[in-house]
């Protein structure tokens, strides 16, 4: 759970790089290494996203709250 902005930003940071590796795995036709399948990473994107939106609403209603 995210809940501070540096959070956020390492969030960030590690969503684009598990995109850039997704990208190259498609890229590349294997089917990855070290445990990092294609599903693998695109599940883990997805619950950093998740985390991501959650993080912003919160942030928009105490910004909203003040």
């Amino acid at each position: 759970m995210i809940s501070n902005d540096n959070e956020y930003k390492k969030a960030q940071e590690e969503l684009y790089s598990l995109e850039e590796r997704l990208k190259r795995l498609q890229q590349s036709g294997s089917i990855g290494s070290k445990g990092f399948t294609k599903a693998g990473i695109r599940k883990k994107i997805t619950g950093l996203h998740e985390e991501l939106a959650v993080y912003e609403v919160s942030a928009e209603a105490k910004e909203s709250a003040s």
